[in-house]
């Protein structure tokens, strides 16, 4: 195959929106943003929209039917890339929610199985039961230098593991062996103060997990983790659904997150991908309901989001361009892994995932090129 030429779009690198280029491909292989068709070319005009790399998403529980939890095999972490694939997320770490250490074993094992997979998030189990949310609180449990050693273990045979902790519920110590081996820690689930926090954060714990939600609030005497979140210059994730945050915190946090890296999750369950009105978690039943995931007491379980609604959310009440609600999407979530590789940006000579988005965003279809 030849070079392609995209035309009739913005085109989004990642990071800077190039307002009417052309995006040149070759082979599958970025070959540069220009102004114009070069000669030679096979110029493809497309619908209006973005173009933009393929969307990353760093926190995805389920999709296409399946949760990771019920049946962690390499057979559910490839339903689930494929439900994600087909709303725009070209990249992803699966997420197992606090289970047993069984099950936990064989989640890690079926990923260093699969060694195209971009890594796994690990939400819990040495998490606060006080802030557990839709966890099992049966299931949370504080760690051992047995639960150290195995994710140490198992950081050197994925690409990525990003872990989350409550701060109070490890030690400084244990959360310095575990970045010096490669793992990426991130608080959540978590009713620390602000100060053990810090210290948290101090130790090598560099991003938040869904900002906002299952944590210590903003107090003006009681910062919490989410005042050491956005006092700090870390990266956070967030869930921009409209139902997660409320739109002036999540325009706080924009403002308060210039130093760090604020980008969006879908926390996404088994639903994704799917017109199932319902599934289980731990034996519990979770319905899905306007756009909302519940337990039967009404807890939120998890989002019914993709990442597409997610950046189109951002500009409609964030109140963000276009340029930085596809880069929360794209190369900020990239950034915070320790092996990225061409995910999250339009590089020239790089391999490249490319979507295309219309003009309103709430959608986004990966190009076969």
């Amino acid at each position: 195959m030849g070079l392609i030429a995209l035309t009739g779009c913005d085109v989004h690198d990642g990071v800077q929106l190039h307002s009417g280029a052309v995006l040149l491909v070759h082979d599958g292989v970025c070959a540069g943003i220009v102004a114009q068709v070069p000669s030679g070319a096979d110029a493809r005009a497309m619908p209006p929209g973005f173009l933009a790399p393929g969307l990353v998403d760093l926190q995805v529980n389920g999709g296409g039917g399946v949760m990771l939890n019920d049946a962690p095999t390499t057979g559910t972490l490839r339903t689930m890339i494929a439900a994600h694939r087909s709303l725009g997320t070209s990249a992803m770490l699966p997420t197992l929610i606090t289970d047993s250490p069984d099950v936990t074993r064989a989640a890690i094992a079926a990923g260093i199985a699969m060694p195209d997979l971009l890594g796994l998030h690990l939400e819990g189990p040495h998490l606060s039961v006080a802030r557990k949310g839709a966890h099992a609180a049966a299931l949370i449990r504080p760690m051992t230098e047995d639960d150290l050693a195995a994710l140490c273990d198992a950081v050197q045979k994925l690409r990525n593991l990003m872990v989350t902790v409550a701060a109070e519920t490890v030690t400084p110590d244990q959360i310095a062996r575990l970045t010096a081996a490669g793992v990426i820690v991130s608080l959540g689930h978590s009713e620390a103060d602000f100060d053990t926090c810090a210290i948290a954060f101090a130790a090598g714990a560099r991003c938040t997990t869904h900002l906002f939600n299952a944590m210590s609030g903003l107090g003006h005497r009681a910062p919490g983790l989410v005042g050491a979140t956005l006092d700090g210059a870390g990266a956070a994730g967030i869930i921009a659904d409209g139902i997660h945050v409320h739109p002036a915190a999540l325009r706080t946090a924009l403002r308060a997150k210039v130093r760090g890296a604020l980008f969006l999750v879908s926390d996404a369950m088994a639903v994704a991908g799917t017109d199932h009105t319902g599934f289980t978690l731990n034996g519990r039943r979770i319905t899905r309901n306007g756009g909302q995931l519940t337990l039967a007491d009404g807890t939120l379980a998890g989002a019914d989001l993709s990442l597409p609604q997610a950046i189109a959310y951002m500009v409609a009440q964030g109140g963000v361009t276009p340029e930085r609600a596809i880069a929360m999407a794209t190369s900020t979530p990239a950034s915070v892994l320790r092996s990225a590789g061409h995910a999250g940006r339009l590089v020239a000579g790089q391999v490249c995932d490319v979507v295309h988005m219309p003009p309103y965003l709430k959608t986004a279809n990966i190009l076969n090129l």
